[in-house]
């Protein structure tokens, strides 16, 4: 039963009608406080959860491309689903559902949404105004969307995910702020969500605690101390600050702010450890299976160690413990890492099936698991491959997992490691006041351990957007990313990371052969480092050669299909396809690229620019409509004076802008 069919059978006059869309936790609909009953369709369910944040018409390129990769009529299926919407949210007279030429949008007008209201409510001043009613508890209700995993469609889910972190760093915004405002006497519900968010933060604690010794609960405050203890020993955290808040509690002083230094020792990048367990040749098969399958797992653990990122148990270590029959999770607690990758290789008639798992071996949670089916012929090739595919993955998962776990923690608790993903954090969230913050962990990490190489590299890529971006004055910036870069490279000259940094700040020199060579060094010190491939197609696509532009982007994008930067892989391609004449499908590449959730004003400019180019002028002047909602004076200079064409590019880009104008 849609809105309309509830109205009607309620006797609820249009005007009076409230309609509710709540996103945070399950998806939920309701017509005065009324359920309304939603689809079974996952994908349906995504879609409406998309458009309801959408602030702009969503392309149906862009909505099949977000749900609807597989099938072989994407378009049908949007058409089905946006059918099921229309006949759920429409009313007479009163569409919902409106097309704007090639878009798609939600109008949610008179309707309450919860993940809206949260946005908003982080916007308005920090200290509430006399009589002003709290907020209401269904912000803090659980996470967007929860439960709406659509494994199968990967853009989807880095939506999802961006969304998720955008809306739980408001969320334990507002509740900070609430406990400020409250003097720390906060409902237990809210405090639990605080601690759900957080489960690190000293505050969220000393709170609880406060309550319930302030109400003569001290056997289940010691109870909770008691666990908290445990998770914070879990995660290498300091407890001693809360028990001394315990004690200060007990004692009816009233407690310190709670402050963590980390010793020296302790301060020091603690890079993650990995193991990679000989893989299992399973069920029947040729005799040179196992032979296949402890290949390679040897040359993911040679290819580990060449990203420089993590501390991979020697090949030698494995084989010693694979002939003495050492089982997993015995061999992980032997070894005492951090994460544990296995896997088998089969044969399935013609076919080789590979799987592999990383887990966190503490925990014993898997992180990522993934099945790759392969002719069994050119078993060489297969396997160079897979290699480069599997350690992208999997270093990007551990990436993800500990920039996760970084943000759960006080800043003050941080070690260089920490410090470091705190600031990759920021780094991938594209803003200006993001990339200061990065800026600040970055500066903290090398601080605290000064032979770090990768916090140089973070910091080089910060002062790069400063100057990519038109955030500063481009020549300090240019000379701080240069210098930068230089640090990361005098700490670990066979970091991959390092020879990217000093790639990019090359290329803002218009050193173009310089840029090029370091990012080439840079993939072949690693050649799964997704980013290598990338910044290289960023390269060529502006003023190199064209077809390598569109080979890296499509490898770098092979690596790491979820890339923080796929708008950019996304990018790149569109620009080299504009250079090489191939403008309709240009304009498709850069629409892709601009749909992606961090995608920043030069992004947008791409997308309308390559519409331009193809003719499509109306998509390309709604493109540059919603760029200059956030950037009113941007113009082909500011893209041009980013870019660095060669005189072709800048013709073509010219032309674009001219016809936009037009």
């Amino acid at each position: 039963m849609g809105v309309g069919a509830a109205m009607e059978s309620a006797g609820t006059a249009g005007a009076a009608a409230l309609l509710e869309v709540r996103l945070l936790g399950p998806l939920a609909l309701s017509l005065d406080g009324q359920p309304l009953p939603l689809p079974g369709s996952r994908k349906l369910r995504g879609l409406l959860g998309y458009l309801a944040l959408a602030d702009r018409p969503v392309g149906r390129g862009r909505l099949c491309d977000l749900l609807w990769e597989v099938p072989s009529d994407p378009r049908g299926e949007l058409r089905w689903c946006l059918s099921r919407l229309r006949r759920l949210l429409d009313l007479p007279g009163r569409p919902r559902i409106l097309a704007e030429g090639d878009g798609i949008r939600l109008d949610l007008a008179g309707c309450r949404v919860d993940a809206l209201e949260l946005a908003a409510a982080l916007e308005e001043p920090e200290q509430p105004a006399p009589g002003r009613p709290e907020l209401p508890s269904e912000l803090f209700a659980g996470e967007f969307l929860e439960g709406l995993e659509l494994d199968a469609c990967p853009d989807f889910q880095l939506w999802l995910q961006s969304q998720r972190r955008r809306l739980a760093e408001a969320q334990l915004a507002l509740l900070a702020r609430l406990a400020q405002a409250t003097g720390h006497d906060m409902p237990p519900a809210l405090l639990q969500r605080w601690l759900a968010l957080a489960p690190l933060d000293l505050r969220a604690h000393r709170i609880l605690l406060a309550g319930l010794a302030r109400t003569g609960r001290s056997r289940e405050a010691e109870r909770h101390l008691a666990s908290a203890c445990r998770l914070f020993a879990a995660e290498e955290v300091d407890s001693r600050p809360l028990q001394a808040v315990w004690q200060d509690l007990r004692s009816t002083r009233p407690p310190a702010e709670p402050r963590l230094v980390l010793p020296a020792s302790e301060a020091r990048a603690k890079r993650r450890s990995i193991a990679v367990l000989p893989f299992a040749a399973s069920g029947e098969g040729p005799p040179d299976q196992a032979d296949v399958a402890f290949g390679l797992s040897h040359d993911l653990i040679v290819r580990l160690a060449r990203l420089r990122s993590l501390l991979v148990i020697a090949p030698g270590t494995m084989l010693t413990l694979r002939e003495r029959q050492v089982p997993a999770d015995a061999a992980g607690r032997l070894l005492a890492v951090d994460f544990l990758v296995s896997g088998t290789v089969r044969r399935l008639g013609g076919q080789m099936r590979v799987t592999v798992e990383l887990a966190e071996r503490a925990s014993g949670r898997v992180v990522w698991a993934e099945l790759y089916d392969r002719p069994h012929g050119q078993t060489f090739a297969v396997l160079d491959e897979l290699g480069d595919r599997i350690v992208a993955a999997i270093a990007g998962e551990i990436e993800a997992v500990e920039r996760a776990r970084a943000m759960l923690r006080q800043p003050d608790s941080l070690d260089a490691w920490g410090a470091h993903h705190r600031g990759l954090w920021h780094m991938y969230r594209f803003s200006r006041p993001d990339n200061e913050q990065a800026r600040r962990y970055f500066e903290l990490a090398v601080r605290l351990d000064p032979g770090f190489s990768r916090p140089y590299a973070g910091l080089s890529f910060t002062h790069f957007q400063d100057a990519f971006q038109g955030w500063a004055p481009a020549r300090p910036a240019i000379e701080l990313a240069l210098r930068t870069a230089g640090q990361s490279l005098a700490a670990d000259e066979r970091d991959p990371a390092a020879h990217w940094a000093m790639g990019r700040a090359h290329w803002l020199e218009g050193r173009q052969d310089q840029a090029v060579a370091e990012l080439e060094q840079a993939v072949e010190l690693s050649p799964n480092f997704a980013l290598g491939h990338y910044t290289l197609a960023f390269v060529h696509c502006q003023a190199g050669d064209t077809a390598a532009a569109i080979a890296a982007s499509d490898q770098s994008r092979r690596l790491s299909p979820c890339d923080p930067l796929l708008f950019g892989m996304l990018g790149a391609r569109a620009m080299a396809l504009a250079r090489q004449g191939r403008l309709e499908e240009a304009a498709q590449w850069g629409l892709r690229a601009a749909g992606q959730p961090n995608a920043h004003a030069h992004i947008l400019a791409i997308a309308a620019y390559a519409l331009a180019l193809a003719g499509r002028l109306t998509e390309a002047r709604a493109q540059m409509a919603q760029l200059h909602r956030s950037l009113p004076g941007y113009r082909i200079d500011d893209f041009l004076r980013a870019m660095r064409f060669a005189p072709d590019g800048v013709r073509l880009f010219s032309k674009a802008a001219a016809a936009l104008d037009g």
